[in-house]
């Protein structure tokens, strides 16, 4: 074998072993410290944003046209004051918590039928904020709602 056949054969080495160690990062972001943000089912799905419009104590957030429409109905509550997650529990009904997961502070951004789903390590919340699956061992804070006119007023 000459030089040149070497080198080409190193450089093929080269760029496989980068790709094997390059799958193996991702691998090891997407099923993080010993959790999954999947289900028997497969991934959570990603729950809809809804702006929220802080004052002075509470955010407000309009139902019409958001999947707050229907019962059962959930959103990521995007404000000035924080992330919240907002369902509809009934037709006058809605439950808010803090949309900041208690184990490592990720954002909880999925859902699977009522339960809420942290991406980073799948610790799992009900609509209340109680803690279905861990890791995580802390509920999410609660927050009084208040529903009139078609808006949604979440008390800070």
């Amino acid at each position: 074998m000459s030089d040149v056949d070497l080198r080409v054969s190193r450089r093929r080495f080269c760029a496989g072993a980068c790709q094997v160690a390059s799958g193996a990062t991702l691998a090891t972001l997407f099923v993080g410290c010993g959790g999954s943000p999947t289900s028997p089912n497969g991934p959570a799905a990603m729950l809809d944003v809804a702006s929220g419009r802080f004052s002075g104590s509470s955010v407000q957030v309009t139902v019409a046209g958001s999947a707050l429409d229907n019962v059962g109905g959930a959103v990521l509550v995007n404000s000035m004051a924080g992330m919240f997650l907002l369902a509809r529990t009934g037709a006058s009904a809605f439950s808010a918590v803090d949309a900041i997961c208690s184990h490592e502070s990720c954002t909880i951004t999925g859902f699977d039928g009522d339960i809420y789903v942290c991406p980073c390590h799948g610790s799992r919340y009900n609509r209340s904020g109680r803690v279905v699956n861990g890791p995580a061992t802390a509920s999410l804070r609660q927050f009084a709602t208040t529903f009139a006119d078609g808006v949604v007023t979440i008390g800070l």
